[in-house]
């Protein structure tokens, strides 16, 4: 018996031995094979200063850089920031970056290496080289640089695509300078969508990131980069539990593409889309909240040569489901312009399948602002608490509109939804159907047939943009 139970414990024991080493994993192996092909990255940048307000370090009195750099570095002579007195000086920065081939390739952030007059790439051997920009891309914020060596330390490419939110995850990097220093943490999401970042979908973890990190490989348990460490959102400046790395198999595609040609070409169809929210499925028709909501459709693109429309609900392309807004812009911009592909959009309570020839990414254009001086057909107020009136013919030609009615004032019940004076109301939809709006006479007859738990939908123009603006539930009746 007295064997059984030393026998039966000394097994509890291993299997919580093994737990506990399961739990807390050694990344030394990981590191120790890897941590050779990240290197640190530094830059110039020469400018000139008008000695007007200067500073003697290049951050604001608020930034919390400026505090640091104040008491740990010493101002040495000739530094700028002597008021009055214009001179030339240096700016330098610093970054991370890995190799991705022996002959001497690495990658990094494009805002690493932007505008730098001078690259110096440091290995953990010591040995240092100068660098030069073979192409950079600041839609994804990915760098491709190269240095004159061979036989140099590479790192292995994973597959992002399995990364599973909870895995285990380090980051190699230089924060502040500090050379190859290696942090921890685990994938906290997946195919995250930034503002104004449409082409990323980033993968966000708990790794310490800060100033420095930019550009440096985020690792799996495999030994493997993920993803190239970019931004991290904070409101002091410094870590606070967020970051954000690019896949890598989006920098891979881009780093192809600039080794060679120098440049990253992407397709467009020329709409302007958002989120298909529950509300906005309702109105269109559609059984769930899916797919990417056409606002607006360029003039003379890719899209409105197909006979794509406003108000249609773009659900697939080329064969991939569009589960939300953010895909399309991402699935889009990695087609190769000059191809055709086949969009499945939703219109009016059905699907259609519409071929497009993909158009080339190229400058904004920027649209031309309406006035707002039209006399205003009514002074009361609507149902929905608007005070609207008709365009004149000159913002009808000025909007490229052949109707539409102007937001004067908003009252009572309209401050609940996101309408403004200035909007302008071009289009009511419900159940799929897209009524263009005329006459605020028509308006108010449209909204007469609701009733008070209906959600409806409206076409809004606003500044140079257009969007679906949904209002649940209505008033019995006007209010002033």
């Amino acid at each position: 018996m007295k064997q059984l139970l030393v026998a039966f414990f000394f097994t509890v024991f291993s299997v919580l031995a093994q737990a506990d080493s399961r739990g807390l994993p050694d990344f030394t192996e990981l590191v120790e094979k890897q941590g050779p092909a990240v290197v640190n990255i530094s830059t110039t940048q020469s400018l000139r200063s008008n000695g007007r307000n200067a500073q003697p370090f290049p951050f604001d009195e608020n930034d919390p850089m400026f505090e640091f750099f104040r008491r740990f570095i010493p101002r040495q002579p000739g530094m700028p920031g002597i008021p009055g007195v214009p001179r030339d000086y240096e700016s330098r920065s610093l970054g991370s970056g890995f190799v991705i081939s022996s002959d001497g390739y690495l990658l990094t952030n494009a805002h690493v290496v932007d505008a730098a007059d001078e690259i110096l790439v440091r290995l953990t051997d010591k040995r240092e080289f100068k660098a030069r920009v073979i192409g950079t891309d600041k839609r994804t914020d990915v760098a491709l640089i190269k240095i004159e060596a061979t036989g140099l330390p590479t790192v292995r490419l994973g597959d992002p695509g399995v990364l599973k939110v909870g895995e285990w995850v380090i980051a190699i990097g230089s924060p502040f300078g500090f050379e190859n220093s290696v942090t921890a943490g685990i994938v906290s999401a997946k195919g995250r969508s930034l503002p104004q970042e449409n082409y990323v979908p980033f993968i966000q973890t708990d790794t310490a990131v800060n100033p420095g990190n930019s550009g440096g490989p985020l690792f799996n348990m495999k030994g493997e980069v993920v993803g190239i460490n970019s931004q991290i959102y904070s409101r002091s400046g410094g870590f606070m539990g967020i970051s954000f790395a690019i896949p890598i198999d989006v920098a891979m595609e881009v780093q192809a593409q600039l080794r060679a040609t120098g440049k990253v070409s992407r397709g467009r169809i020329g709409v302007v889309i958002q989120e298909v929210t529950k509300e906005l499925a309702e109105s269109f028709g559609l059984s769930k909240a899916q797919g990417a909501a056409v606002n607006a459709v360029e003039k003379g693109g890719p899209a409105e040569k197909a006979g794509i429309e406003p108000g249609d609900v773009i659900l697939r392309f080329d064969g991939r489901t569009i589960g939300s807004s953010s895909d399309l812009p991402r699935i889009v911009g990695s087609t190769k312009p000059g191809s055709k592909v086949t969009i499945q959009v939703w219109r009016k309570g059905t699907t259609r399948d519409i071929p497009v020839v993909i158009g080339e990414i190229a400058e904004e254009k920027v649209a031309s602002r309406s006035s707002r001086g039209a006399k205003p057909a009514e002074r009361t107020a609507n149902r929905l608490g608007l005070v609207v009136s008709e365009l004149t013919a000159e913002q009808k030609r000025e909007l490229k509109v052949n109707g539409g009615l102007l937001i004067e004032d908003v009252r009572n019940n309209a401050a609940r939804v996101d309408l403004r004076p200035g909007d302008v109301i071009l289009a009511l939809i419900t159940r799929g159907e897209n009524v263009e709006i005329k006459s605020g006479e028509q308006f108010n007859r449209l909204l007469a047939q609701f009733d008070k738990s209906a959600n409806v939908t409206l076409l809004v123009r606003r500044g140079e943009l257009q969007t679906f603006v949904t209002i649940k539930g209505l008033p019995e009746r006007r209010t002033e």
